[in-house]
């Protein structure tokens, strides 16, 4: 990876992200497919100034979809949870959703 902006390439912001970034501390990210925790890791430690202390990726199948009689499927796509230290400060996205 080049850059950290393409190890990273959105936050996740659901009501399930919320609710983990709320009570554990813990940050849900959209990544590069061919990412791997070291590189998330490193990459949120330098963009948004914390300590990072796990990393936990998932790669999420993409869905069947059709229009009309034809039919595909979208692409997979990697997500990560990644939980801050103790004594971190929170990274603050989506607050007024």
């Amino acid at each position: 990876m080049n850059t950290i902006y393409r190890v990273i390439k959105r936050p996740l912001i659901t009501e399930k992200g919320l609710t983990l970034k709320e009570d554990e501390r813990t940050l849900c990210f959209e990544v590069a497919n061919s990412a791997s925790k070291q590189q998330i890791h490193e990459a949120v430690e330098q963009l948004f100034k914390v300590k990072v202390q796990q990393v936990r990726t998932m790669v999420v199948p993409g869905k069947m979809r059709r229009r009309g009689k034809y039919s595909g499927y979208r692409p997979d796509w990697k997500k990560a949870y990644v939980t801050l230290r103790e004594g971190e400060k929170m990274i603050e996205y989506g607050e007024n959703v």
